[in-house]
């Protein structure tokens, strides 16, 4: 502990790394001292230098050309009254001959840390205002002559009256000053490895492309699309020519994408007034619209374009069926091969094999999907419950807009789904109520707005979209459905357990169990039996909790009871109260459907015992050396995968759709194409897709009692009776096309002579067009 003059103590100065010099003898002009947290010590108070740390080419550790008063501060010394300790730094290098490196106890205090040694190490300064290294002769001043020291040439401080003079009094640097000096750099920062340069900005786009394609959820996605091609195929075979499973409702829903598409493209407040069914206004709202793939129909024009565009979103839609439900069970909680098992079973499972053919039932992603965002914005998950500090405004507002562009694809399956979120709503406002008397917010203010905001948003949707349907049953009562027609499409129980002819495992083998069936088609519900095998084994062995899983399991009985329509005890407390008291339930003809969702909480119960088995697998791995599944233990975890992939091959068709007429590009409407029916009028809507000209057919799921009217006066086509009665409806042109009247009437009539009708005849392609 040095003492100055006062006879008070003098904390010591804090030496910088580069600072190993002895200080200069009394009377001499220094550089600068260097930065720190304490005053320098006086020239009065010198301690011994270390001899270890002489300088070469000294006998007593001096610098070559100064005095013994002028010894060096050890770098060793302990805390000072300042509280502040030096730390050693040892600087072996020799000093630049001519210059003199030595700081000063009298200069100013300057910004800068440490001057550069003559091995050209690079000056360290942590200070953003201190200056740079300068050139300085043994008496202090800079090579011109002029003093960069803070202070004059003799000795004099340069500070003005009423600043500190750290030079000559020795007094205690203010906080100020001490908050502004530089931290002194880590020695040990000569030993560190070059910091690793920045990388550019095409590298740095080039690592983050890498990440997003390495990224779970954009391999989900890839296989997701994978999968899709493989197993409908050949769809895309010959994607120009072909449909699955028919041309007859695959033909109608083809024409719904064009239609809506040209409607948006060209008069948008006609999009529900269609040019078929002509003269029916409201038209387009006789069946599910598909109003939610009307983007895709502003792309193209034409029955070519409207087959591929079919085909396109056909294998779409399972690709994002399988991605939606494989993000739902992650978001519960299940492993990735658990989650992909319920991604393939619900989507690939065999009943759904029948509704190949109806797009709005096979168009079911945004279910799942909608459910997965919905519950990631809540922050909740099957397996961990609610977390409040996962909550993701965001996510639930993206959940509410996939689950309003789920239900702008068809009520037939989208009622079902809105009802199921005004349970899960009224579940969640009863949570919220009652957790809100010890947790203030348990949900947050910003997530209630957005459930709400959302919800509003659904209903919304839904509103307008039933607007249409509202004025199609006032002018159609015959469009309603009664419990009679439940009847006809409700399944046995048997339908649980019998496959339908397109599965390619169980469609031969269920040929019998079909037979006793009224409509195959509709009560054919095997979702699998490995699905139900790995179920079933998903209540003992599961990454589920116990209520859980038997929440599950009442959920799968409820929605079988409610699949067997009227089947179940007549429906009398079942399906019939749905049907007669909640709002749309009778518009809906099949019942058979809700296994979709029996289908859904089966693939959670499987995944959760897939995820189950696979943490178990990673258990026994690590107590091996190496830690690493084995082969078999690898190839037992994707069996369950593999076995509901192969469960849900399909041995599906897929014919030509007919060829365009040439006259439905050539003729104006309105217009009449005979033969006409329920089949043979969905192909006559594919083939108005290249003009849109107004036509009388059209195919739905109920025929208008104006277009049955048609069908049956036309049957003598051309006559004198079903002349007058279609120029009474506007009716302008009749099409007959040869190659489809044979064993009809029109085979006869088609030649009879016209001359007393006003009309006349004449031969386009393979048609015959009559103008009246």
């Amino acid at each position: 502990m040095t003492t100055n003059a006062t006879g008070g103590s003098q904390p010591p100065r804090q030496t910088s790394r580069a600072d190993t010099t002895p200080d200069p003898a009394p009377g001499s002009a220094g550089v600068p001292a260097p930065a720190g947290d304490t005053e320098p010590v006086p020239t009065g108070g010198r301690e011994p230098v270390p001899t270890g740390d002489r300088e070469p080419g000294t006998s007593d550790g001096r610098e070559p050309g100064t005095s013994k008063d002028a010894e060096a501060t050890p770098a060793t010394d302990a805390r000072r009254d300042t509280g502040t300790k030096a730390e050693a730094t040892p600087d072996r290098d020799e000093a630049l001959p001519g210059r003199d490196d030595k700081a000063s106890r009298r200069g100013k205090d300057d910004r800068s840390e440490a001057t550069q040694d003559k091995t050209g190490r690079d000056q360290t300064d942590n200070d953003k205002t201190a200056q740079g290294k300068t050139d300085r002769d043994k008496d202090g001043k800079d090579k011109d002559g002029e003093d960069k020291t803070g202070t004059s040439e003799d000795g004099a401080s340069k500070a003005g009256p009423g600043k500190d003079d750290k030079a000559g009094t020795g007094s205690a640097a203010s906080e100020a000053d001490r908050k502004d000096t530089a931290v002194e750099a880590d020695p040990w920062t000569s030993f560190a490895p070059a910091p690793e340069p920045v990388p550019g900005r095409p590298r740095r786009a080039a690592r983050a492309t890498g990440r997003f394609l390495v990224h779970e959820w954009t391999l989900a996605v890839v296989a997701s699309l994978a999968l899709a091609v493989g197993m409908t195929w050949p769809t895309l075979r010959y994607p120009l020519y072909t449909l699955p499973m028919d041309y007859w409702d695959p033909s109608l829903q083809a024409w719904q994408m064009a239609w809506s598409g040209h409607a948006l493209r060209t008069d948008p407040g006609q999009l529900f007034h269609s040019n078929t069914f002509f003269p029916e206004p409201w038209s387009f709202a006789f069946s599910d619209m598909l109003l939610g793939y009307a983007p895709a129909g502003l792309i193209g024009s034409g029955p070519d374009a409207a087959v591929l565009r079919y085909n396109i979103m056909f294998v779409l839609a399972h690709a994002m069926a399988t991605f939606g439900a494989y993000v739902l069970a992650r978001q519960l909680g299940a492993g990735r091969i658990g989650s992909a098992v319920a991604g393939v079973s619900y989507t690939y499972a065999p009943w759904l094999l029948a509704q190949a053919g109806h797009l709005h039932i096979v168009s079911n992603g945004g279910i799942p999907l909608a459910l997965a965002m919905l519950a990631r914005g809540h922050g909740w998950s099957l397996r961990h419950g609610y977390r409040p500090e996962r909550r993701r405004v965001g996510w639930a507002y993206a959940g509410w807009m996939v689950a309003a562009w789920q239900l702008s694809l068809g009520f037939g399956i989208g009622l079902v789904f809105a009802y199921v979120l005004a349970a899960i709503l009224l579940v969640s406002a009863v949570v919220w109520f009652w957790r809100r008397r010890t947790v203030r917010h348990p949900f947050g203010r910003k997530l209630f707005v957005a459930d709400l905001v959302g919800g509003l948003l659904f209903a919304a949707v839904g509103a307008l979209l039933a607007v249409p349907y509202f004025k199609v049953a006032e002018l159609h009562p015959n469009a309603e459905r009664t419990i009679g027609d439940i009847d006809v499409y409700s399944p046995p129980a048997s339908g649980f357990f019998t496959a339908p002819a397109q599965s390619w495992i169980w469609g031969g083998l269920h040929e019998g169990a079909r037979a006793t069936l009224s409509w195959s088609p509709e009560m054919t519900l095997l979702p699998g039996f490995v699905l139900y095998a790995l179920a079933a084994g998903g209540l003992f062995f599961s990454v589920w909790r116990l209520r859980h899983r038997l929440l599950l399991l009442a959920g799968v009985l409820v929605t079988m009871v409610l699949a067997m329509g009227t089947r179940f005890f007549d429906g009398t407390f079942t399906y019939a109260p749905l049907f007669e008291y909640l709002p749309g339930f009778n518009g809906l003809r099949t019942p058979g459907r809700m296994m979709l969702w029996t289908t859904l909480l089966l693939g959670v119960l499987a995944a959760g015992a897939v995820s189950a088995f696979a943490e178990r697998v990673r258990e026994i791995s690590a107590d091996r050396v190496p830690s690493w599944p084995s082969p078999w233990l690898r190839a037992a975890t994707l069996l369950p995968l593999l076995l509901v992939t192969v469960e849900g091959l399909n041995d599906m068709p897929h014919p030509v759709v007919p060829e365009q007429p040439v006259a439905m590009r050539t003729v104006d409407g309105p217009l009449l194409v005979l033969p006409s029916g329920q089949n043979q009028d969905q192909p006559v809507m594919l083939w108005s897709t290249s003009r849109f000209q107004q036509v009388v057919n059209g195919g739905s799921g109920f025929t208008p009692r104006q277009l049955d009217d048609v069908r049956r006066v036309t049957v003598a086509f051309p006559d004198r009776t079903s002349v007058d009665y279609l120029r009474t409806l506007g009716v302008r042109n009749v099409v007959v096309l040869r190659d489809q009247i044979v064993g009809t009437p029109w085979e006869v009539t088609v030649d009879a002579p016209v001359d007393q009708l006003g009309i006349t005849r004449q031969q386009v392609g393979n048609a015959v067009v009559f103008r009246l």
